[in-house]
């Protein structure tokens, strides 16, 4: 009588593959990453590739058209409209990075914290989070900014308040499944400190959904920081930011419209680029899309 030999079990693979996997598989997150990893190296390449010095002024060239030596054309002080793209880039992303980073970990942090203790003070934090998420993302920013002022780190902090109440709801509400969970429940009787339970056993299985509103979120970041800069209350002149040149360009839209549109377009695409990408993580991350 011949023995049954079993066929060995196939190696897991582990989720955070999966997704990743499943995301590249995705040409229109493909085509999103494409777009956000080229405004990327644009704005660490700037002090290289820029052909101007963004604050440098030629009266003689004001308002010069696209081509020649401006490829974009010049603003109505004769500064290159290619180089200060470049160089407002670094602004854009540098905001949003910062400011999405910041809500993520404090908004990510109170979630957690808030689902796993639960009661009262789960009330009571949430309550708190529902005050932040009545007001709109531009006017609570606006009054941030109007209040520390217009630069670069209150800017930061201004939109990263509009959005830690998101990633505390996006964080509170799969750890109030998890703690249930048996493996959280062998880890108490272990002995196991709560810290030790929320960050080492929660945080990894609640990380997915976390860098998916991060990524959307960011998105909105840009978009709220060229508003705020639109209308005066963004990094001071003569620093490059996008929101500032379509500001200035529309003093001049009839006669030279390049000035608001080529902006305008570097915002449109970012932001493009940052919601195909989140759409993608999504739609990854998502079990039903994923036939599980």
């Amino acid at each position: 009588m011949s023995a049954v030999v079993e066929a060995p079990p196939s190696p897991r693979v582990p989720a955070r593959r999966k997704v990743l996997a499943k995301a590249r598989s995705n040409p229109t997150t493909l085509a999103g990453a494409i777009i956000c990893l080229l405004i990327l190296a644009a704005a660490i390449l700037a002090p290289w590739i820029a052909p101007h010095d963004p604050a440098e002024q030629d009266i003689m060239s004001r308002l010069a058209p696209p081509g020649g030596a401006y490829p974009l054309g010049t603003d109505q002080f004769g500064r290159d409209i290619l180089s200060r793209l470049l160089w407002g880039a670094r602004i854009s992303l540098t905001v949003s990075l910062g400011a999405i980073a910041l809500a993520c970990v404090i908004g990510g942090a109170i979630g957690m914290v808030s689902g796993y203790i639960g009661g009262r003070f789960d009330l009571f934090v949430m309550q708190v989070m529902d005050v932040l998420l009545s007001f709109p993302s531009l006017i609570l920013g606006l009054i941030v900014v109007a209040l520390l002022g217009p630069d670069l780190a209150n800017l930061v902090v201004a939109i990263a308040l509009t959005a830690i109440a998101p990633f505390a709801r996006i964080a509170r509400a799969p750890t109030l499944a998890l703690k249930e969970r048996a493996f959280v429940e062998a880890g108490r009787a272990l002995g196991f400190s709560h810290l030790r339970i929320v960050f080492r056993h929660i945080l990894p299985n609640i990380l997915p959904e976390v860098m998916v509103m991060a990524s959307l979120w960011m998105a909105t970041a840009v978009r709220v920081e060229a508003s705020l800069s639109f209308i005066g209350l963004g990094v001071k002149p003569p620093t490059p930011t996008w929101g500032g040149m379509t500001r200035d360009g529309f003093e001049n839209i009839l006669d030279s419209p390049w000035l608001a549109v080529f902006p305008g377009l570097a915002i449109l695409l970012l932001v493009l680029g940052l919601n195909l990408v989140g759409d993608g993580l999504r739609d990854a991350t998502d079990p039903k899309l994923r036939n599980e």
